[in-house]
């Protein structure tokens, strides 16, 4: 499965998603971010929580799917408390039900 990422600039590329690793999706992605930060002179200010949330907030929302709304089996697939997995879909407005 291929798909195209892109940034603001334009600047397209093609990931194999099967064959790079999520940390190489990222770091990527960073890159580009920091390149246009460098670019624009603009401050970065909150970097770890938007980063942090755009990649718990799908992983949190797709394993749910996977586990078709159950949130004892996506606590346990994921390495968390249920009480955490909860707390984390209301502060996402994740509605597991919306999810199937």
């Amino acid at each position: 499965m291929s798909t195209i990422l892109g940034n603001q600039s334009n600047n397209l590329f093609v990931a194999n998603l099967q064959n790079v690793s999520l940390e190489k999706l990222v770091k990527s992605k960073l890159e580009v971010l920091f390149q246009q930060q460098k670019d624009t002179q603009v401050e970065l200010s909150g970097l770890y929580d938007v980063v942090m949330e755009q990649v718990e907030k799908p992983l949190i929302e797709l394993t749910l799917k996977a586990h078709n709304g159950n949130q004892v089996k996506t606590a346990a697939a994921l390495g968390i408390n249920r009480n955490t997995l909860k707390k984390k879909m209301d502060h996402y407005q994740i509605n597991r039900k919306e999810l199937n």
